[in-house]
């Protein structure tokens, strides 16, 4: 009897510091950012593609923007996307662009376009492609100063 009362006493008291621990802000997975390598360069490549045929007739060819479209690099861009997911950004093209057949492209071809975008504005590439899924694209931050 003895033993099992050890036992739990021992049980209680790990489970009561690993849940001490979580409540203390332990490291946990961290979140993926845009700097950690979230699109192939293959990708960027077929965005860049889709991008021309698509997006660059109002937001330029160089992504800066013309006319009433605003810029998809630099600065003011960036900052109005940063600490928002991938998924807002992504969601924000699907359903809006290109401005005169929204939703027209297919989601492949929006996160290839993302990948572009994020190319363009320095992001480094990595192994995998940025998936066109939005339970993926929500765990990707956008965040302009590299950690």
């Amino acid at each position: 009897m003895r033993i099992a009362a050890a036992i739990l006493v021992t049980c209680a008291a790990y489970g009561g510091a690993t849940a001490a621990a979580l409540r203390a802000g332990a490291p946990q997975d961290k979140p993926k950012t845009t700097w950690d390598g979230v699109y192939t360069d293959d990708q960027a490549k077929r965005g860049a593609d889709a991008y021309g045929k698509s997006c660059a007739p109002c937001h330029a060819p160089d992504l800066t923007g013309l006319d009433t479209a605003p810029s998809l690099t630099g600065g003011e861009f960036n900052a109005s996307w940063n600490d928002q997911t991938l998924d807002d950004l992504f969601e924000r093209a699907r359903t809006t662009m290109p401005a005169d057949a929204p939703g027209s492209l297919t989601k492949e071809q929006y996160a290839d376009i993302v990948a572009f975008i994020l190319s363009k504005d320095n992001f480094p590439a990595g192994p995998t492609e940025l998936a066109p899924e939005n339970a993926a694209l929500k765990q990707i931050k956008f965040v302009v100063n590299k950690p």
